[in-house]
């Protein structure tokens, strides 16, 4: 056992001892943390694909013993360090270390995702009773969004077995406006399984009670959000107004039902989707992606995207193992993606291509064990991932890559509906979090109809179909702001080195030593402040609105606005 258990050390964790510059007072910590994260990440993203074994070969219990024998190792060498003579940035990292290993690596390591929906759940409950003493609501928030994952991913509509994302896909193509509206209401058993009838007794409302009571005390999501991000916290909700705003005015008078809102939103979809087949997915994502010089395959990528029972039901990406250095350069690790994916289409497309820009994203940080991970934004990066996948919606890509294009104007409702909607989102919960005793129905039929010109329907919950909104609250900020943001890092490349959607080799490299490469050795207020050279703005975001609307504004290379 000892001599099998050295194997999966070697093949898995690889070599311990660190590579290139002279070892540091933290060398032989940051080693062992190193290779106790990699088994804990090789855990995780194994027991992800509900696999018995690794796609090293290794099982789940050779893993299991790895990594209780790693992170024994760890805790001895962190008993035996003296912070007294270290610098400060050795400090930090030895804070992040200990950090991690509290929050993240205990006897069992903590997963990248909380799959509480692997398991059936119970969903006839009386919210109140899963309040712990005190007011914690964790087991209630387990079971709503176990409940909802189960409802997410299995929707009925007659004899059809569909699932949240296949149907939003289908809102958008559906021609049958009958039809969009059975496809809408075959979701009310999604939003009931989080808010219930809308009453304060309703799962998430009760849930809501206690998070906001400890916020009143202490600070809103969004604060430390736009903090990260050098952002004022006071200009946060009227600078997502200013962009439902500016999405507005170029609307039609005419209030739509919510199904219709994603028809019209969807010109793009219709139009190019049927040319992307489920087997096209990866075949255009890598081909994109290796034209900016960020080859998938080449840096490591793995993908799980088949549908199976029990799979988390949001895509996200994971390390499957850090970045590090060796004695040859540097390792990409071991980027993941997870989604489930069972038709093709422009849609599904542009998520897998998000969920690649965190993988490509991944394989690009160059910095010390103990920084090797997500930077200290959410927001940054969320919108690093979307920094070459909104590039799906401009006619030159989709003539390069589909053969095919739509207008500019419909390529721009395809990106920002979604954006506006994450914005809907973020102002909805930013409300909601204020004053909870509202419902939250109410609150969203005002946000869909003054800003997004929907009819409003107090009586449904249909704003309770994000996970998100139930397990991260205030995530979807994430995407609100991190569109702005994307939006101004765009035009900051453009400015720099011009178009790229007919590819650019060297974009990757580029944008990988300026944005992708810190991890959490530098904060991401002060790496977003040098590459853009000033404060983050919602200008960038307004103008490209703007280019959708007859004489819009259109930006230059030199960044000047023009008619």
């Amino acid at each position: 056992m000892r001599r099998a258990l050295g194997v999966v050390l070697l093949v898995v964790a690889g070599a311990c001892a660190p590579a290139g510059p002279p070892p540091g007072p933290l060398a032989q910590v940051e080693a062992a943390y190193r290779a106790t994260r990699t088994f804990a990440d090789q855990l995780d993203v194994t027991r992800a694909r509900a696999a018995d074994t690794s796609v090293h070969g290794v099982t789940l219990d050779s893993l299991t013993r790895a990594y209780a024998a790693s992170r024994a190792r760890l805790l001895e060498t962190l008993a035996l360090v003296d912070s007294t003579p270290l610098g400060p940035e050795d400090r930090r990292a030895l804070r992040v270390i200990l950090s991690t290993v509290d929050r993240a690596l205990g006897e069992s390591p903590a997963p990248a995702v909380d799959d509480a929906g692997a398991a059936a759940p119970s969903c006839e409950y009386a919210a109140r009773s899963l309040l712990a003493p005190g007011g914690d609501e964790r087991e209630l928030v387990g079971r709503i969004f176990a409940c909802y994952g189960a409802a997410a991913q299995d929707v009925r509509l007659g004899e059809e077995r569909l699932d949240r994302l296949t149907v939003f896909g289908l809102l958008g193509t559906t021609d049958d406006r009958a039809r969009r509206r059975a496809l809408f209401l075959a979701l009310q058993p999604v939003w009931r399984s989080v808010n219930g009838d809308d009453g304060p007794d309703s799962p998430w409302r009760v849930a809501l009670g206690p998070r906001a009571e400890g916020w009143r005390a202490g600070e809103y999501p969004h604060v430390a959000r736009a903090r990260a991000l050098g952002i004022p916290a006071d200009s946060v909700e009227p600078w997502l107004v200013r962009v439902l705003e500016a999405w507005r005015a170029n609307l039609p008078d005419s209030p739509v039902e919510p199904w219709d809102w994603y028809y019209r939103n969807g010109e793009m979809s219709r139009r190019l989707s049927p040319g992307v087949g489920l087997d096209d997915l990866l075949r255009l994502n890598h081909e994109w992606y290796r034209s900016l010089g960020a080859d998938p395959d080449a840096l490591g990528i793995r993908y799980d995207v088949v549908p199976r029972q029990g799979k988390y039901p949001i895509a996200y990406s994971t390390f499957g193992a850090r970045p590090h250095r060796t004695a040859d350069g540097w390792d990409p690790g071991e980027p993941w993606v997870f989604a489930s994916y069972r038709v093709g289409g422009v849609d599904n497309l542009g998520e897998l291509l998000h969920e690649t820009g965190h993988g490509v994203h991944i394989a690009a940080i160059r910095t010390r064990p103990a920084f090797a991970e997500w930077p200290d934004s959410d927001t940054f990066t969320e919108a690093l991932a979307e920094l070459a996948s909104l590039d799906l919606t401009e006619p030159a890509w989709q003539i390069r890559h589909l053969g095919d294009s739509v207008p500019l104007a419909a390529g721009l409702r395809a990106r920002y509906g979604s954006v506006v909607l994450d914005v809907a989102w973020a102002l909805f919960e930013i409300r909601m979090f204020r004053g909870p005793g509202q419902s939250p129905n109410a609150v969203w039929a005002d946000i869909t109809s003054r800003y997004l010109g929907v009819r409003p329907h107090p009586e449904w919950s249909w704003w309770a179909m994000r996970g998100q909104l139930i397990n991260s609250p205030g995530y979807m900020l994430n995407y609100a702001l991190g569109a702005i943001l994307v939006a101004d890092l765009r035009a900051r490349i453009l400015e720099e080195r011009g178009r790229w959607e007919a590819g650019d080799p060297g974009w990757y490299a580029w944008v990988s030593e300026r944005l992708y490469r810190f991890g959490l050795e530098r904060p991401t207020a002060e790496v977003v402040a040098e590459f853009l050279g000033r404060p983050v703005s919602p200008a960038a975001l307004l103008a490209d609105l703007a280019r959708g609307r007859p004489g819009g504004v259109t930006r230059t290379r030199s960044g000047s606005a023009t008619g």
